[in-house]
């Protein structure tokens, strides 16, 4: 999946205004089934320096940019480490897939920190976001006929499968797919965002049969998941932030 990466993405990260923890290519190509006129999409994690965290005027929780760059778009977010750690200790499939993606453009000693703390961020209630996520691209699909929410919804529902069963983070529908039609789709895609998902690809009736079957599998998964009722890195994760602080 490296090889999908441009190499200048680095470069990228290394225009950010403060320093990264990490940062990671999420979206379709974590998904495996990028198109050529597909996004980059960037996440990271960054560090403010400390008088812009007690002082009058803090600094951002939160930083976007975008932009072209050698006719790809840029879709680029970073969030700092107190609102990642917070974002980590709520069911949020995003944050998990970002810090574990094995896209790294930019890493650090506190990335493999976090990341061996990403466990113990682990619940049934992660099913929630899985669940929400995948209905949200559902009725995309629905309204559209685009190939892209159905890979989307697809991709969502194996992933969070995945993780009620295994407590593993995997984001690769090539890796996961259950279905004999997927790569078929995923071919398809290739030539553009927004083609539409033909009859020939696959029916309609087929794929929403699966599609609730599913979303059905996945309830199923959460209900029976040994994944513990609540966090377990909490404290650890608390520490690491106040170390990070207090270092800088």
């Amino acid at each position: 999946m490296l090889d999908e990466i441009p190499s200048w993405a680095g470069e990228v990260a290394d225009e950010h205004p403060y320093p990264l923890v990490f940062a990671t290519v999420s979206g379709a190509h974590l998904y495996g089934f990028a198109s050529v006129d597909s996004d980059l999409d960037l996440r990271a994690c960054h560090i403010l320096p400390l008088h812009e965290v007690v002082g009058l005027e803090t600094g951002p929780e939160t930083v976007q940019s975008g932009g072209v760059r050698e006719g790809m778009e840029l879709d680029v977010v970073s969030q700092e480490l107190a609102k990642f750690v917070r974002l980590l200790l709520r069911p949020n499939g995003y944050v998990l897939e970002q810090l574990l993606s094995p896209l790294v453009v930019r890493t650090s000693s506190l990335h493999e920190e976090l990341k061996s703390l990403a466990p113990g961020c682990l619940t049934p209630e992660h099913a929630r976001h899985y669940l929400g996520f995948a209905a949200g691209q559902w009725q995309l699909y629905q309204r559209t006929g685009e190939l892209k929410p159905a890979l989307y919804t697809l991709r969502v529902l194996h992933t969070g499968i995945h993780l009620m069963r295994t407590g593993e983070v995997q984001a690769d529908l090539r890796v996961l797919n259950t279905l004999p039609y997927v790569p078929d789709l995923i071919e398809a895609k290739k030539s553009g965002e927004h083609d539409l998902l033909t009859p020939s690809l696959v029916s309609p009736s087929r794929l929403s049969a699966d599609v609730e079957r599913l979303t059905a599998e996945l309830e199923s998964a959460r209900d029976a998941s040994s994944l513990p009722a609540t966090p377990s890195a909490t404290d650890a994760l608390n520490a690491l932030l106040i170390r990070t602080r207090l270092a800088r």
